[in-house]
């Protein structure tokens, strides 16, 4: 497979992790620990700072269009300690002048009342893990607020000025009923700033749920709650633009739609990845170690990240996992910029897919069908297998 330099760079967006959060939920398989230590705010603050300086070589006087601070739980630091990080970021990144910069947080009510300052430090959009409206659901997941606290946090985001913000909601839960995720739903809309992540509960590996698997709703129940949920939104002027993100008009995450558009983004912090093009116009991926103490004990040490090459036969299967979780599809020539590649180097598994109905193709324009949406697994799997 012959692969040509990548001439024109693709946007540079940077994602900060912050590893801690109050309590464990049984269903987080993510990078979180719990027992966050306060002394440690300004240390990891310094880190952070310094492993940016350390990527430098992935910058190379580009402007970021985005930033994401995730967690865990980032609302556990506080405004001074977030406002210190962007300050830092700002001194050695240039920021595009449209830039969006989310932070992650829980709606208990200390976290909540920190949204001002962190407004005030130039964060213009929240994400707010509400994950369901009902006491009862939140007990089963494990989570630490109710559905008053959750509320009170929307209202605080809109009253710190926050234009944009997404709300986490999550169906199929321990014995929800159609009607109850159709409550959830309805509730998340009345309040939303234009944007839900609203997806489906999934057992995974290494969590509580996986050791002690809750009881989960019949497929016949889970059918019904996406198809009811699906018309709510619908009908509340979201469209479907990603496979678990919900939009109206002008509201989609930008942060997000680089990822999909296998756009380069820079990962700081313990565990964060990152994935980037060199000069020579190749992709690399990063990781740090995900244990905090670890991560620290290497960022003191100076240690640069080590960039790992994505090799030529792994880059179809990779943009295609990230571009075809876009309703919307990807433009040949998107292919073609982000990876180097012609686009009759995945002539195979498109004409596979299309056989399969999967996909359909034309000639500006590859879109996954609804059968596709739906074993997208088993669509992207065809491009790693070609």
């Amino acid at each position: 497979m012959t692969v040509s330099a990548i001439t024109q760079l693709p946007p540079l967006a940077l994602y900060v992790h912050i590893p801690w959060c109050e309590r464990k939920c049984p269903y987080c398989d993510f990078n979180s620990h719990e027992q966050f230590d306060p002394s440690l705010e300004g240390v990891y603050v310094d880190a952070l700072l310094t492993d940016l300086s350390l990527q430098q070589v992935a910058v190379r006087n580009r402007s970021i269009v985005s930033i994401f601070i995730g967690g865990g739980t980032p609302s556990l630091f506080s405004e001074r300690a977030i406002g210190r990080l962007m300050a830092g970021i700002g001194q050695q990144l240039t920021l595009a002048s449209d830039v969006e910069i989310t932070i992650e947080s829980n709606p208990g009510s200390a976290e909540a009342a920190r949204f001002a300052g962190y407004r005030a430090s130039g964060i213009n959009r929240l994400s707010i893990g509400v994950q369901s409206f009902d006491d009862a659901m939140l007990k089963r997941l494990g989570r630490v607020h109710n559905s008053h606290e959750a509320l009170r946090s929307i209202a605080l985001a809109q009253a710190a000025g926050f234009e944009r913000y997404n709300i986490d909601l999550m169906h199929g839960l321990p014995t929800q009923t159609p009607e109850g995720a159709s409550r959830d739903i309805s509730t998340a809309i009345a309040h939303s700033g234009g944007h839900l992540s609203w997806y489906q509960l999934t057992i995974e590996p290494n969590t509580g749920f996986y050791s002690a698997p809750p009881q989960l709703p019949e497929e016949s129940a889970l059918i019904d709650i996406q198809d009811e949920g699906e018309a709510l939104l619908l009908a509340a002027g979201f469209d479907r633009y990603e496979v678990s993100a919900w939009a109206q008009p002008t509201q989609a995450s930008r942060h997000n739609l680089n990822y999909w558009q296998f756009g380069d983004y820079i990962g700081i912090g313990a565990g964060a990845h990152g994935k980037w093009t060199t000069d020579s116009g190749e992709l690399v991926r990063t990781q740090r170690t995900r244990l905090p103490k670890d991560y620290l004990a290497a960022i003191s040490a100076q240690k640069s990240v080590s960039p790992h090459r994505v090799d030529v036969s792994e880059l179809a299967g990779e943009f295609a996992m990230n571009a075809l979780r876009l309703r919307g599809g990807f433009k040949p020539a998107l292919f073609e910029a982000r990876t180097g590649l012609g686009i009759h180097s995945i002539e195979a598994p498109l004409k596979h897919a299309r056989e399969m109905g999967l996909i359909t193709v034309c000639e500006d324009l590859i879109q996954p069908t609804e059968l596709g949406y739906r074993f997208l697994n088993d669509l992207v799997g065809l491009f790693f297998d070609s």
